[in-house]
């Protein structure tokens, strides 16, 4: 699959176990010529998540050269779709209860990009110093909020999410479109980062613009907030080569 755009693309994935749990159940995918990242978290408590997030990862790494942004979301589709089905079938040999992974990946395809995803894993988009998160968790916590529940006590228990690949016989991707501009930055990461950062640090992380860095700060903010959990982030920046980049010195 080769990134059809006029737009230049800087990434960089760093992942660690983090300070409690033995096992990395996250995997993800940094694939800048081909205009394709993700990220999938194992689902925590249950058997096999590294299992299931790499099955995952491999079945986006091995998607085909689709025409534009609309197939490469439904071929996505299918694929996971087909993951899901594994997983359900390899959880039942196994005779254990879920064999499940979230997931949240972004294609870029000219000047437009898609997010495809299901769970807690999460897609932010910081633009001229703005941070906004573009994916809605699928867990019980939004699913409080939304309802107009107490925030505090939909944070006060465990965040069980409410939808993954391999959790149930069928499975319901959330998508979103938008157009990309010049300096976008994108951050897809593992709870194991939203959960102990916050959006201010997020942010200023973010805001230099060097993916490098930005990965291995945000890693590095998660650790130092106990690093409960595994944690997996990509950073990914678009650049326009022939734009504009003539800016007044902020001094006249």
């Amino acid at each position: 699959m080769a990134c059809d755009t006029d737009l230049r693309w800087t990434s960089a994935a760093r992942t660690d176990v983090g300070r409690v749990r033995i096992r990395n159940e996250d995997a993800c995918l940094d694939q800048p010529a081909r205009g394709l990242w993700a990220v999938a978290d194992g689902m925590g408590g249950h058997a096999f998540g590294d299992l299931a997030s790499g099955a995952v990862v491999a079945a986006l790494d091995g998607l085909p050269d689709p025409a534009g942004l609309p197939a490469c979301v439904e071929a996505a589709r299918a694929r996971l779709g087909a993951v899901n089905g594994a997983l359900r079938a390899d959880a039942r040999a196994r005779g254990v209860p879920v064999i499940g992974s979230t997931v949240v990946a972004l294609f870029a395809r000219g000047r437009e990009a898609a997010c495809l995803w299901a769970g807690d894993s999460r897609l932010y988009l910081l633009r001229q110093g703005r941070l906004q998160q573009l994916t809605r968790d699928h867990s019980q916590a939004e699913a409080w909020r939304d309802s107009g529940g107490d925030l505090a006590a939909a944070t006060a228990s465990p965040n069980m999410i409410t939808r993954a690949v391999g959790a149930a016989d069928a499975i319901e991707f959330d998508v979103t479109t938008l157009p990309v501009r010049d300096g976008d930055v994108f951050l897809l990461c593992s709870d194991g980062l939203s959960t102990p950062v916050d959006e201010a640090a997020i942010a200023t992380a973010l805001a230099p613009g060097d993916c490098e860095r930005a990965a291995r700060d945000l890693v590095a903010l998660a650790l130092a907030h106990g690093g409960r959990d595994n944690v997996t982030v990509v950073v990914v920046r678009a650049d326009d080569p022939s734009g504009d980049k003539t800016v007044l010195n902020p001094a006249l």
